[in-house]
């Protein structure tokens, strides 16, 4: 197997992240989403490091950014590294690019020192997978593994335009979206390299760790419906009190979900009606986020707590109404991709720490045409979506490393 290159990868990975966080709607802020002209402006960057890279690159027809190297059958199938470039609002530098620009300066790094691979390799960096825009994630990775509905056109973003408005307006035609997709068998193997997001990693003293699978995902809007009446003259003996009721509810999710590793749920918003403070509440709505790494661990937390529910429900005299808004399955990463991962991290001597994602990433989409694989950067305080999150350099260092190691190790074995 070829050794793997050896000058420092992280200095110019954290100079171009800092190009890019430039690159913002908000001043003194990182904001970067799906097709604005700050997307547009990134976008170019990128594109010119993949060329400087030595690959050739391009915008596909919903925005995602892809620079190739061929292999030896041209058009062949290809190893996708990949990750986002758009943001949330007000983010931080690394969730997302990290993964774009680590992959662009691994291939840069190959070409310096005459590597040839026996398979076609890509960067990708996909337009969207937060979904701060149109409230609705992974459109770029969707849209290249050929799942991305036209339904998806008529979303509207919070002024009114429609994300085939904004299609049109960024240069794109909206009845070619499905042009991104990629033909069955097109894509070999996808490796994702981002930031944790959580605290494992730190707490273990651990430079990266190795993905097993990236969590899925059951979101609840759950409605509690009682009776209002007077703060001050309704006994509370017999109230049916909706805000009392959701509170139970709250509770019995931290206590189902926090004696299980991996399981984890989350209510994130809370409205109660009327809203006055001298009127018992008689109407609750709330969301309830519920992830887990195995899908039958999530199914079976979902119908306990189903029924915790209604019977708290029905001793409180209240009308309960739970509808799915979201339902993602898990996405177990690809056992011969993690051996290949886990011997790159051995290799460049560090402990293999296996640990799940509980945050979507665009493996997700990428998972229902090809393995994938992740590799996780530590950073620190587990922070993430805010402008203080923050990755060492020598922890990028060691990531980029790792997935140099396992390109080279993947090329050794002819995959």
């Amino acid at each position: 197997m070829t050794d793997t290159p050896q000058a420092a990868l992280a200095p110019r990975i954290i100079a171009r992240l800092d190009a890019l966080a430039a690159v913002s709607a908000d001043p003194g802020a990182i904001t970067r989403v799906y097709l604005s002209p700050q997307q547009t402006r990134a976008s170019a960057l990128v594109l010119d490091w993949m060329r400087e890279a030595g690959m050739t690159a391009r915008i596909d027809a919903v925005g995602n950014c892809i620079g190739r190297i061929e292999g030896p059958i041209p058009g062949g199938p290809a190893v996708v590294i990949g990750s986002h470039l758009d943001t949330v609002r007000d983010a931080g530098r690394f969730d997302g690019p990290l993964g774009v620009v680590a992959g662009i300066e691994c291939i840069a790094a190959l070409v310096r020192t005459g590597v040839v691979l026996p398979f076609a390799i890509e960067v990708v960096g996909f337009a969207d997978e937060e979904g701060t825009r149109f409230a609705t994630t992974l459109i770029g990775s969707r849209a290249l593994a050929g799942t991305l509905t036209r339904d998806v056109l008529d979303r509207p973003d919070a002024d009114g335009i429609t994300m085939g408005q904004a299609l049109l307006a960024a240069g794109f035609d909206p009845d070619r979206i499905g042009e991104a997709a990629r033909a069955p068998g097109a894509v070999r193997a996808y490796l994702e390299l981002h930031i944790e997001q959580g605290p494992a990693l730190e707490r273990a003293g651990l430079a990266v760790g190795l993905v097993t699978a990236i969590s899925g995902a059951t979101r609840l809007a759950v409605t509690l419906t009682g009776e209002a009446g007077h703060a001050g003259t309704v006994a509370m003996a017999g109230r049916r009190d909706a805000l009392a009721g959701a509170a139970e509810c709250i509770l019995a999710v931290e206590a189902r979900c926090t004696p299980e590793p991996g399981l984890v749920g989350t209510v994130g918003t809370i409205l109660a009606a009327p809203g006055a403070v001298n009127v018992i509440p008689g109407r609750v709505g709330f969301s309830l986020d519920l992830r887990a790494p195995d899908d039958r661990q999530r199914r079976i937390a979902l119908a306990d707590l189903a029924a915790a529910f209604a019977e708290i429900a029905a001793r409180r005299g209240l009308e309960l109404d739970r509808v799915v808004t979201h339902d993602a399955a898990c996405a177990p990463c690809d056992p011969a991709l993690m051996a290949h991962l886990a011997a790159g991290i051995a290799a460049e001597g560090h402990p293999v720490l296996r640990l799940p994602s509980g945050a979507g990433h665009d493996g997700m989409a990428i998972a229902a045409i090809a393995p994938i694989a992740m590799l996780f950067v530590r950073c620190r305080g587990g922070l993430s979506h805010h402008p203080d999150e923050f990755a060492s350099g020598p922890d990028i260092e060691a990531g980029a490393r790792v997935l140099l190691a396992t390109l080279l190790r993947l090329a050794a074995e002819g995959m």
